[in-house]
């Protein structure tokens, strides 16, 4: 198999499991852990691939996306410490929105049921679970639905937000840089997130550590637009801390 054939193949086995060890991909492939680690190299220079200890994972670009039913399986246990502790970030906030993806739903999901609140979003699975286990009155944005998250999007979805005066939103990215900021794959999604950014008091960006250093296609706030970061231990510290000097304070679960 050529380099250029190898690297086809490992691309598509990360975007179909989320991830690639070398050592698998070596055996599987049959050649040394170091052409691996070239190919690797060549995928991450090309902004395909984000490198890890051991492996690597896909990055999301214009033309691949990762499912909702994939985000659901992968990293649940930093997502729910993630929703947690951003649930903790309310304060005296009345009118919250909540982003689309699956961990804006756990915070969702979290959000406190003896208190009143008002909670904007674009995604049905999160107006539905809210709808059905708490008393928050949920209003839901129309628009086009997306098929990989669920979620409205279009110039219905921003008139609606443009209306809107809110406390808090709590914002996703497909990727978060520093030199970048805040992306995203498609552009109708990185309008309705910079809708939400601007008509928004406070800004809460949350995401899992694999986010980080990623650069998607579109771009919609900069990383000093954020109030609070809230990601796991999985960010080192001294990451964390490059960030804050951005503006944002860094919480790591």
């Amino acid at each position: 198999m050529s380099a250029a054939g190898r690297q086809h193949r490992i691309l598509a086995l990360a975007r179909h499991q989320g991830e690639v060890s070398v050592a698998k991909l070596a055996v599987d492939l049959v050649v040394s852990p170091e052409t691996i680690r070239r190919d690797l190299r060549q995928l991450e220079h090309h902004g395909l691939v984000r490198r890890t200890h051991g492996g690597a994972h896909p990055v999301e670009t214009a033309q691949f996306e990762t499912s909702l039913a994939a985000r659901t399986s992968r990293r649940v246990p930093e997502k729910r410490r993630i929703a947690a502790a951003a649930v903790g970030l309310l304060g005296d906030a009345e009118t919250v929105f909540i982003d689309e993806g699956f961990t804006p739903q756990l915070i969702a999901e979290a959000l406190p049921i003896d208190r009143s609140l008002t909670v904007v979003t674009a995604s049905l699975n999160t107006a539905a679970a809210l709808s059905a286990s708490t008393a928050a009155t949920v209003l839901l944005l129309g628009g086009r639905v997306r098929g990989h998250t669920l979620a409205a999007v279009g110039h219905w979805t921003t008139q609606m937000l443009d209306g809107f005066v809110l406390d808090l939103a709590f914002i996703g990215a497909n990727g978060i840089s520093r030199e970048h900021g805040l992306t995203t794959p498609d552009p109708a999604v990185a309008d309705v997130k910079a809708q939400a950014m601007r008509v928004a008091r406070r800004k809460v960006f949350v995401g899992v550590h694999t986010k980080f250093g990623v650069s998607s296609f579109c771009r919609f706030a900069d990383v000093a637009d954020v109030e609070t970061i809230v990601t796991d231990s999985g960010l080192s510290a001294t990451e964390a801390h490059r960030y804050s000097l951005l503006g944002p304070v860094v919480l790591r679960t």
